[in-house]
């Protein structure tokens, strides 16, 4: 199924369909400020459906979309004073922070090798509220194959994942075409100083700029 999601009013009507979507153990497709995502409850089992489904590497973990910080520590995750610092000055927003914690409460497929939950506050707007009606963190990986791009809207997403979008196992969101915008930049706030894992849509300098000594 794909429902409209380009406006207020679609966003609205759609989010019941997600939530019990999601609930059932269902995968969605969905717009960012960034790319278009593949998501789901953040548990054991849909976790593997995801993997399954993108034919992404067992071991290669997903990140954690949240409507807000309080969301994030409701998880368990911890925020040091770097991590406090870079969230205030970006989320919402394409920085993506790996932070400790969440042990007992997220599922080990989250968990980068550093020990860490990679996570974001998106400043897609309307997703950003279906995230916070939900109560529940989305989880999101790329929309597209391994070493493939991105799907730029939803028609390549479904000529990707069409048999998961016929079998109602996957629902997709139609945010429109999305730009050729580069990915979160990701930083992790497992470590002192913290660090650049990968430089995307916030490049280092603004980093620098914004948050000063807190700044990997």
């Amino acid at each position: 199924m794909i429902l409209p999601f380009r406006t207020d009013a679609e966003a609205e009507a759609a989010i019941p369909q997600v939530a019990a979507h999601l609930r059932g153990g269902g995968l969605l497709g969905y717009p960012t400020e960034t790319v278009y995502g593949l998501g789901s409850r953040a548990v054991a089992s849909d976790l593997e459906a995801l993997a399954a489904i993108k034919g992404r590497p067992p071991k290669k973990p997903f990140l954690l979309l949240v409507a807000s910080r309080p969301m994030a520590e409701s998880c368990g995750l911890v925020f040091s004073a770097a991590a406090r610092v870079l969230a205030d000055e970006f989320w919402p927003g394409p920085l993506t922070l790996v932070l400790r914690g969440g042990e007992g409460r997220l599922p080990d497929a989250l968990r980068g090798p550093e020990g860490g939950v990679a996570v974001r506050v998106t400043s897609h707007d309307r997703i950003r509220r279906m995230i916070a009606a939900l109560g529940a963190p989305l989880t999101s990986t790329s929309a597209n194959r391994p070493g493939g791009r991105p799907a730029p809207g939803v028609e390549g997403l479904y000529d990707l994942f069409r048999d998961a979008v016929d079998d109602g196992s996957l629902l997709l969101l139609d945010g429109g075409v999305l730009g050729d915008v580069p990915p979160s930049t990701l930083v992790d706030c497992t470590v002192v100083p913290p660090g650049i894992i990968r430089e995307g849509a916030i490049p280092r300098e603004e980093l620098r700029a914004r948050a000063g000594r807190w700044a990997p």
